[in-house]
């Protein structure tokens, strides 16, 4: 196997989100990149990318040599953006319509392979969207092991092609797997009442030690939800149930879920002193709560705002990447309330934690929770939540600094009160 070439401007070498994502979208060792420079003796250019704004500062990698698929790859689902992003995204995006960012001293990142290499074989945009007719762009961000790096595909005329995926670690394999999974099946309950619209998958590969998804593009038109949008209960039920009547309650002692709580919660106390603390509160759960009825079905997983949007009168949700079956009914309603809580407004753990009471209390009758499975949904999230928190860090990705071990405190207070 031909070496690795390792000019002295291949941005792989860096330690920042530049590096990180070149590492993944480039890791083929036959491909060479440079920053600057000449080409690498024997080799052809068959890529090329406008690092913006810098090298240091890095935020997009943005193709060149077709303005349609620049502009695109600023422009596609800029209406999803906060808006500060939104406003830079346009300027930019206005500039490479007219071919002007082609000209901007932005550096350039060349791409090329050695003489005989099939770019087919070898570059990861070619591989998923086939033909050399096909665009990549892909945003820069500081390196973190429980992100995935993306791209979007273009063809030279700007329309979308797709959406990719790539995890690259155990935690983001894990991640992109689940969601592959779940995109498979949903399209059996596409035409359900209520149910969400969802993007299809369109393949997954498995190369080099990466599972990558891809995605097909969502709407041109579609808009977000608004962060203060309320619940949308009957979605919710769609998604739980997936196109069956409502299935009768259960109690929560002999479920599947409870047995799966109990088996991550003795797989983390043996690999992390925090998880024999999971197992007592495991165990006081099933205490507090194991006659307790209630409904159990998929949940979407991470049902927030930004993964949700608008498009013809109906919603439409994407990033399943947490999705499952056997959970009560109603975590994505506690979920939608927990997150809100911590990453919108950056309340800590605990207060989180009461404003999925206080949701719960406001929405849960809509679900059909009474009282007891309220505090059922609430208990039963929360822990859960932590459960997800280890399984993360168990396969690499790290603690959550905001959830533990402050989740911990707040599911074992919950249960001693």
């Amino acid at each position: 196997m031909t070496a690795r070439v390792a000019a002295p401007a291949d941005p792989r070498s860096r330690a920042d989100g530049l590096g990180w994502v070149t590492r993944a979208v480039f890791g083929d060792e036959r491909i060479a990149l440079t920053v600057g420079g000449p080409p690498p003796p024997g080799h052809r250019a068959a890529a090329r990318y406008a690092v913006v704004p810098s090298v240091a500062r890095a935020r997009f990698l943005l193709p060149l040599g077709a303005p349609r698929a620049t502009a695109a790859s600023l422009l596609a689902y800029n209406a999803l953006r906060p808006p500060k992003v939104r406003a830079v995204r346009a300027v930019l995006g206005g500039l490479a319509r007219v071919g002007a960012l082609d000209l901007a001293p932005f550096p350039r990142l060349t791409v090329w392979l050695p003489g005989g290499l099939a770019a087919d074989e070898v570059l990861l945009a070619r591989r998923l969207a086939g033909g050399p007719a096909v665009h990549a762009a892909c945003g820069v961000r500081p390196p973190d092991p429980n992100h995935k790096p993306t791209l979007q595909l273009f063809d030279p005329a700007g329309r979308p092609l797709g959406y990719a995926k790539i995890g690259w670690n155990g935690a983001t394999r894990a991640l992109v797997s689940t969601e592959a999974a779940a995109l498979r099946e949903l399209p059996r309950v596409a035409g359900t009442p209520d149910h969400p619209a969802a993007p299809r998958l369109l393949a997954e590969v498995a190369v080099a030690g990466q599972v990558i998804a891809l995605v097909e593009p969502l709407p041109s038109d579609v808009r977000g939800v608004p962060a203060d949008d309320p619940p949308r209960l009957a979605a919710l039920l769609a998604v739980a149930r997936r196109g069956r009547p409502p299935a009768p309650p259960r109690p929560l002692a002999g479920s599947a879920f409870l047995a799966r709580l109990v088996a991550e919660a003795e797989r983390a106390a043996a690999g992390t002193p925090d998880g024999a603390r999971a197992v007592a509160a495991v165990a006081a759960l099933a205490r507090r709560h194991g006659d307790t009825t209630v409904e159990f079905g998929h949940w979407h997983g991470d049902w927030v705002p930004w993964n949700l949007g608008v498009h013809a009168d109906g919603l439409v949700a994407w990033d399943w990447e947490h999705s499952g079956p056997d959970v009560p009914l109603g975590f994505d309603l506690a979920h939608d309330a927990f997150q809100r809580a911590l990453v919108l407004r950056g309340e800590p753990a605990a207060t989180a934690a009461r404003a999925v009471d206080a949701h719960l209390d406001r929405h849960g009758a809509g679900l059909g929770l009474d009282p007891a499975a309220r505090r059922l949904v609430a208990d039963g999230y929360l822990l859960e939540m932590w459960l997800r928190t280890w399984r993360l860090a168990d396969a690499g990705a790290g603690w959550n600094a905001a959830l533990h071990p402050a989740l911990l405190d707040v599911v074992e207070k919950r249960h001693s009160g």
